[in-house]
C-alpha cells in the first residue's frame, strides 16, 4: 500500500485529468469529479463510480440538471498499489473506465477493451 496525503492525491488526479485526451473531456458536460476516501460501505473494492446517466440514455437534459459525478475512492487506489507510479496508472485507468461510462460504454465492453 502507497501512503499519500488526501491533498496530495488530488493533486495527482488532478494532474491525470490534465492528461487525458482532449477529445475525451471536451465532450463531458455538467459533471463534478470528487475524490472520497472509500465507498460509503466502508470496503477497498471499489476504485471510482460514475453517478449519473450516461448520455446515451438521456432524454430531455438541460439548465437546473444536477451534475453528474465521478468519484475516485483514495484509500482504494493506494492499497492496490505498490508505489506512486501504479498509483498513478491505476488512477489514470480509474478515470477513463468511469468517464466511459458518462458516454454510455459498460463494463463488458471496457473490459473488452482492456479498461475493466
Amino acid at each position: 500500500m502507497v501512503e499519500m496525503t488526501a491533498d496530495d492525491f488530488e493533486e495527482l488526479v488532478s494532474d491525470e485529468l490534465d492528461q487525458l485526451p482532449d477529445d475525451m473531456l471536451d465532450g463531458l458536460e455538467n459533471v463534478v469529479f470528487v475524490v472520497e476516501d472509500r465507498p460509503e460501505d466502508g470496503s477497498l473494492d471499489l476504485l471510482g463510480l460514475y453517478d449519473g446517466v450516461a448520455v446515451t440514455e438521456r432524454g430531455q437534459y438541460g439548465f437546473g440538471e444536477m451534475p453528474d459525478r465521478i468519484t475516485l475512492y483514495r484509500e482504494s487506489l493506494l492499497a492496490l498499489c505498490d508505489d506512486v507510479d501504479e498509483v498513478r496508472d491505476q488512477v489514470h485507468i480509474t478515470l477513463v473506465h468511469e468517464i466511459a461510462h458518462y458516454y454510455g460504454i459498460d463494463d463488458a465492453r471496457l473490459h473488452e477493451l482492456g479498461w475493466g
